[in-house]
């Protein structure tokens, strides 16, 4: 089987490898299992690998180079058009040779991918849709064409759209799913000793979506309010130079610490080890941090977007805070005061998110291909 991959994230070749974010990689390594040749369709830096990127495990690889576009300045408009005639060629002659079209949304080449995917009834598909599909939350204009096209059945044909979460009035093209990060032989006996100091973590990408500074405000609080806490934050990205900051001005360095980038087999040890993960996100699909420290027994602080509410049971096997920092401070504090109960909200995210591993993944994924 030739399988086509369509995406927008960039990639780096190395040794005649291809180099990707590590969470990404390792599941397509998962879906490529049962192929015989893969074409990758996506933009390619030069740049060398780093810490979180991992290859590829497969030797029958096509890269087809097509370069990034985006709509957010006037100029940037101008030239994605002007490399639009080449990305459309690229992503039809890809089309055109595979047995299989993957797709992964959202996005602007993920947008173009789902036109062109019209003109291919007859050709099995699947897109992960690793985005918000709630219906009712506010999106981008080009999300919403995106899940529109996907969802209808007279466009899209053949397809089968995996989406985070369970909603209401899908089309049949629409199917819940998941994401796994653990295996079975990885279902260590978590017992969390719910007493001070509490440690808590933020895990992801350092960004304005994914709010860290909300966690460590969180944390400052706390430590106001005579909590003793400590937080350890694990990623990188643009603000980084201004947590640091933050963190310097407000001599929160005993108590909050910027740890970087971890790979997964370390941020293992780390879930094991903290009592709470911090996310309180503007936007997410499945946020695979949630499921990993659920995993160990790490109770997730999360705020209620996309499938957030459903993977928590609505706050029965974590906490689902607003993005009111006091109102969340104080609904945090009502929970650190009852021991007993964080065991068992803890013991209860265990019982889910074990759930998701890696076995019934690869399961579910031969059976889509």
């Amino acid at each position: 089987m030739k399988f086509a991959i369509i995406t927008y994230i960039n990639h780096k070749e190395n040794k005649s490898a291809y180099y990707s974010y590590e969470p990404y990689i390792r599941e397509m390594n998962i879906w490529l299992k049962s192929v015989d040749e893969i074409i990758v369709v996506a933009p390619k830096i030069s740049a060398f690998p780093n810490v979180i990127e991992t290859s590829y495990l497969h030797n029958n690889i096509s890269f087809r180079k097509i370069p990034t576009i985006s709509f957010l300045k006037f100029s940037k408009v101008i030239l994605s058009v002007i490399k639009f005639p080449r990305i459309i060629y690229v992503i039809l002659k890809a089309m055109n040779e595979a047995d299989h079209i993957h797709l992964r949304c959202p996005g602007n080449i993920g947008l173009i991918a789902s036109v062109l995917q019209i003109l291919f009834p007859k050709k099995r598909k699947t897109v992960k849709y690793a985005g918000n599909w709630d219906p009712n939350s506010k999106q981008p204009w080009s999300y919403r064409l995106q899940k529109w096209i996907l969802s209808n059945t007279f466009l899209s044909r053949n397809i089968k759209v995996l989406v985070y979460g369970e909603w209401p009035k899908q089309s049949k093209n629409i199917i819940p799913f998941f994401t796994a990060s653990f295996s079975e032989t990885e279902k260590t006996i978590t017992n969390k000793d719910f007493t001070h100091p509490f440690k808590f973590i933020f895990v992801g990408n350092l960004s304005h979506g994914k709010r860290p500074l909300f966690a460590i405000k969180l944390i400052e609080a706390l430590l106001g309010k005579g909590i003793p806490v400590i937080l350890e934050i694990y990623g990188s990205g643009v603000l980084k130079k201004e947590l640091k900051e933050y963190i310097a001005t407000k001599n929160l360095d005993p108590f909050v610490r910027l740890m970087g980038n971890y790979k997964l087999d370390e941020l293992k040890e780390v879930y094991k080890a903290s009592h709470f993960l911090i996310l309180a996100s503007q936007s997410e699909g499945w946020p695979k941090a949630v499921a990993e420290a659920m995993f160990f027994g790490c109770i997730p602080i999360a705020t209620s977007v996309s499938c957030v509410p459903y993977m928590l049971n609505y706050g029965n096997r974590g906490i689902i805070i607003e993005p009111d920092l006091e109102r969340a401070v104080f609904k945090v504090m009502n929970y650190l005061k009852n021991e007993s109960e964080l065991y068992d909200i803890s013991k209860r995210a265990t019982s889910w998110s074990r759930e998701y591993t890696l076995e019934k993944f690869e399961k579910e994924i031969t059976g889509l291909i």
